[in-house]
C-alpha cells in the first residue's frame, strides 16, 4: 500500500492534473511535465465519458482529442513511470468498482490513492479494496464561502469559523467514509485539523497550493502531502510567475 506520510521530513509532492501550469491538464503531456520536476505522485481526474467509458478529465466539456482513457493513463504509469504514485480524483458515482478493477488489472493497486468529495464514492472505494488508499475531499466551495469580491469581509469571518470547526468534524468524516486520508483545501488546514486526522491514523493531503507562502504555512502545520498546479514550486529556490 502506498505511503502518504512525509518522507525525510518533507511532505509528499503531488502534481495537480499532471502539472496544470506546465501542460494541458489531465493529459499524458502534463503527467510527463510533473514527473520531470520530481513529484512523488501525479493527480488526475476520472469521469465517465459520453459513451460511458472512463476518461481522464475534470468534466465532459474538457474532453478533447488529447484526453486519455483511464486505461491509457494507467498504462502510462506502468510503462513510463514505474516509480511514481497515482492519485485518482473520482468525479463520478456508481462506477467505483470499474475504476478499482482497472487499477487492479494494471497491477497498480499498491501505488494508487483514490479520493472523492462524494461520501458514497469514498466509502465504496474504501470498503472495496484493502490495498488502494482512500481519501475524502473537503472542498471549501461546498460551504459557499469566498474571501474575495464584495462578500470578502463576511467570507473571511466565516472561513475563520470553519477553520475552528474542521478539527471537530474530522473524526465523523473519517468514520463515515472509512477513508484513510483527509484531503483538505489549503484554506482549511491548521495544526489542529492535522493533529485530529493523525490521531485517527489518517494522512492529510492539501490542495491546490501554488504560492510559496501557503506552501510554507501548510508544511509547518504538518500536512503529509501537497498538491500543486506547478510542482516546480517544490524545487529549491523556486521562482514562479
Amino acid at each position: 500500500m502506498i505511503s502518504l506520510e512525509r518522507r525525510d521530513g518533507r511532505p509528499l509532492r503531488i502534481g495537480h492534473r499532471g502539472a496544470k501550469a506546465l501542460a494541458p491538464e489531465n493529459t499524458l503531456e502534463a503527467f510527463r511535465a510533473a514527473i520531470a520536476t520530481g513529484v512523488d505522485l501525479v493527480e488526475f481526474d476520472v469521469i465517465a465519458g459520453r459513451d460511458g467509458g472512463l476518461v481522464v478529465a475534470h468534466g465532459l466539456v474538457d474532453v478533447g482529442p488529447n484526453t486519455p482513457t483511464l486505461d491509457e493513463a494507467l498504462r502510462y504509469f506502468v510503462e513510463e513511470a514505474p516509480e511514481v504514485g497515482l492519485h485518482l480524483d473520482l468525479k463520478l458515482t456508481r462506477r467505483e468498482h470499474d475504476v478499482i478493477a482497472a487499477v487492479q488489472r494494471f497491477g497498480l493497486a499498491e501505488r494508487t490513492f483514490v479520493s472523492s468529495y462524494y461520501f458514497g464514492t469514498a466509502r465504496t472505494v474504501a470498503t472495496h479494496d484493502g490495498v488502494v488508499r482512500t481519501g475524502f475531499t473537503v472542498p471549501r466551495r461546498i460551504f459557499r464561502i469566498s474571501d474575495t469580491g464584495r462578500g470578502a469581509p463576511v467570507g473571511r469571518i466565516a472561513l475563520r469559523v470553519l477553520r475552528l470547526l474542521t478539527p471537530l468534524v474530522v473524526r465523523p468524516l473519517l468514520s463515515l467514509t472509512r477513508a484513510t486520508a483527509l484531503v483538505l483545501h489549503h484554506s482549511l488546514v491548521t495544526e489542529a485539523s492535522v493533529r485530529a486526522a493523525h490521531r485517527r491514523g489518517a494522512a492529510v493531503v492539501t490542495w491546490t497550493v501554488d504560492d510559496p507562502a501557503v506552501l510554507a504555512r501548510v508544511d509547518a502545520a504538518g500536512v503529509d502531502a501537497i498538491v500543486s498546479n506547478d510542482p516546480r514550486l517544490f524545487l529549491p529556490n523556486a521562482r514562479l510567475h
